[in-house]
């Protein structure tokens, strides 16, 4: 088990050097976990008014689009611009005091005003301001000054470039050749003008696959160690972002940032912000950071300066006060890694460092004031005695807490010591001879074309199963699969294989087995990434304010919105337990729920406008409930086929375990081999893999 557990974490941080970064500009910047996020630009100034009213639709940074303001009135705001309170020096100090590691500036949001001097537009804060400041440079040089390290935010749509796409509600617009050409101007000079750039955070926009790996090698064509965000678009990327304010509830197998803001309504200041109670918003703040790290991620902290550069007071002492924690406790937090666990835990989170294990008093108190660790393999050494008593009992650590260790305003943090460096713990062990994606831990990363359709892939899945005397895998796939070339790791060893030597077997539907009439709900829900889970009926639509229309047509085109899905529901009554084949078809990406539980979920290839294939359905005895989202991102019309498949067979293929397995603990994954990206969806949830004990 240690092999597969040795191979994942290297796979983790391939992903780090996955363009020319160095293992470690990756390590470093994964340990630095904890960085300041600076919104400020002419719509600082504003403050989220204007014409003496509050904005209150949308984010203040997107005041120009959201009031709205015409461009004439909005490069008017620049000639009043003259921040004489903007301290580089000042928001280092507090950056470090805070414990955050690098400090991440915007040096042009979706406005195009530049707050660097650049030969590309007047539109920035040295031509266009009475301050005639470049603050990348003043923010760039304090960073260094006092140890920290600098990154920038870079908007990949601009509003005031007369070339770009026009202005939409939803920023995610194509990028124009003329514009991309203007957008590498620019990337040139600030890869060329400010020193080391640790991270270039990407924003919005919808470029081509072509312009978003131009621009990734750009990068690290200037700059070999600058971590590129994933909002570059089409899986482009170093490191993937979380959307905004959101955290992912599982561990990723890729490295990963989520960015937060003071407030979830904005991130450019706003003048009327109700900032309440300094103290719940530390904790607040203090809890999302503990639950990225405990989850193997990075924390982007940001502030949003008023329009005289001054840090707001509110802003300032949250900031100070997760600092003075993080004085306390930073050796929990830096440099460390996610939970070995797989398990949630209600009493709080944990992080882990070569023998140590860290747990965050976080979450709710244990009705018995007892925390109870499974750690098999392990010999506690000692606890560290500030707030607790330790016990070992076999593989069975147990700590019992008092009551007082969660009633304070801090969050307390227990350490642990054990007599080996702590991995990750395998899943769940399976005694089944059969492994299918629905008992299996899926390996997690991030995919997307731009930011409306990041969604969390299944690059790979993995079992740890029991099976004494294992000579051989019969592996089953549907022509979905047929041609493919899959890597199976069993035990560490990697063996390819070709899915092309297979048996043909009938999957025929049991007699009595009925689909029921076909159910249409759309337009809604632009964004691709959705929840695991879906509660709809008739009586209850997926989409608000809209309803299930009853059609004859199992197959269908409507005309749809860009960012819009449609949603296809069927009824299956089976008289058993089986599994069927089903003929599934999409347009940009596909999603398919089974009694409520997503089997299947993928983008389809960069415009692909409908796409059929097929998918395998576990059907129940009884009645079931099948529901296709057909997700549609750039076209004028959506596309829907959802239908038993003509031709109900599978293939079955024999792999012959060419090396010698001992034990009866095993450990396998399997995932595409070669794929063009390590974040794109393996499309492998058809297979299942049955275990055999002799060479039939």
């Amino acid at each position: 088990m240690k092999k597969l557990l040795i191979i994942l974490l290297m796979y983790v941080i391939g992903l780090g050097a996955k363009g020319q970064v160095s293992q470690e500009a990756f390590r470093q910047w994964h340990g630095d976990k904890y960085s300041m996020f600076i919104h400020f630009g002419l719509y600082s100034q504003l403050g989220g008014v204007w014409q003496g009213k509050q904005v209150k639709n949308g984010y203040s940074e997107q005041i120009q689009a959201f009031a709205p303001i015409s461009k004439k009135d909005y490069e008017k705001i620049a000639g009043q611009f003259n921040p004489t309170q903007f301290n580089a020096d000042s928001i280092a100090v507090l950056a470090k005091k805070a414990g955050m590691h690098s400090i991440i500036l915007t040096s042009k949001h979706h406005d195009g005003f530049c707050l660097f001097k650049t030969a590309t537009t007047s539109f920035n804060s040295y031509d266009a301001t009475p301050c005639k400041r470049d603050f990348v440079k003043e923010i760039s040089e304090a960073a260094r000054r006092h140890g920290l390290r600098f990154g920038l935010y870079y908007s990949l749509i601009d509003w005031h470039y007369p070339y770009a796409s026009p202005m939409s509600p939803h920023n995610a617009d194509f990028i124009t050749e003329a514009h991309h050409a203007f957008s590498k101007a620019q990337l040139k000079e600030l890869l060329t003008n400010y020193g080391k750039i640790s991270e270039l955070w990407f924003d919005m926009g919808a470029n081509t696959p072509a312009q978003s790996k131009e621009l990734y090698e750009l990068v690290h064509q200037y700059q070999p160690d600058c971590m590129v965000s994933g909002r570059l678009g089409n899986d482009q990327y170093d490191f993937c972002v979380m959307a905004d304010n959101d955290y992912p509830d599982k561990t990723l197998h890729a490295p990963w940032q989520s960015a937060a803001s003071m407030f979830d309504e904005t991130w450019g200041y706003r003048a009327w912000q109700d900032r309440g109670c300094i103290e719940n918003k530390v904790r607040e703040k203090t809890r999302s950071l503990i639950n990225v790290v405990s989850r193997g991620g990075n924390y982007l902290l940001n502030i949003g300066p008023k329009g005289n550069g001054a840090v707001v007071d509110f802003e300032k002492e949250v900031l100070e006060q997760v600092g003075d924690w993080l004085f306390r406790y930073g050796y929990a937090v830096y440099q460390t890694e996610a939970s070995p666990f797989q398990e949630e835990f209600t009493w709080g989170e944990v992080t882990r460092k070569d023998n140590h294990l860290y747990l965050f008093l976080s979450g709710k108190y244990p009705a018995d004031g007892k925390i109870t660790l499974q750690m098999p393999g392990y010999l506690l050494q000692k606890g560290d005695g500030k707030m607790a008593t330790y016990l070992q009992y076999g593989d069975e650590v147990v700590l019992t807490v008092p009551a007082s260790a969660y009633k304070d305003k801090q969050i307390h943090v227990l350490t642990l010591s054990f007599d080996k460096k702590i991995e990750p713990f395998p899943g769940k062990t399976i005694r089944n001879a059969v492994l299918t994606p629905r008992n299996a831990t899926p390996q997690y990363s991030y995919s997307c074309f731009d930011y409306y359709t990041n969604y969390r892939s299944i690059t790979g899945y993995s079992w740890n199963f029991e099976q004494l005397l294992l000579k051989q895998l019969e592996i089953i796939y549907t022509s979905q699969e047929a041609g493919r070339e899959i890597d199976l790791i069993l035990d560490g060893k990697t063996y390819t294989v070709t899915l092309d030597k297979g048996k043909e077997i009938k999957e025929t539907a049991f007699s009595g087995t009925t689909w029921g009439e076909t159910y249409v709900c759309g337009p809604g829900n632009g964004a691709f990434h959705s929840a695991e889970k879906l509660d709809a009926d008739l009586q209850h639509a997926p989409v608000s304010g809209k309803t299930w229309t009853k059609t004859d047509k199992d197959s269908d085109k409507v005309s749809s919105p860009i960012l819009s899905s449609y949603y296809v529901m069927r009824e299956i009554d089976s008289p058993r337990s089986q599994h069927i084949l089903a003929e599934i078809g999409a347009g940009n990406g596909m999603e398919v729920y089974l009694n409520g539980k997503l089997i299947a979920k993928h983008l389809n290839p960069y415009r692909t406008k409908f796409r059929t294939e097929k998918v395998i359905l576990p059907l129940k005895k009884g009645k079931n409930q099948v529901i296709l989202r057909s997700y549609n991102r750039f076209e004028n019309e959506a596309a829907y086929l959802l239908r038993p498949a003509e031709e109900q067979k599978a293939y079955r293929q024999d792999f012959i375990i060419p090396d010698a397995v001992n034990g009866k603990e095993h450990s396998l994954t399997i995932k595409p081999h070669n794929p063009s990206s390590p974040h794109t969806d393996a499309e492998l949830f058809n297979l299942r893999i049955r275990l055999r004990r002799i060479a039939m």
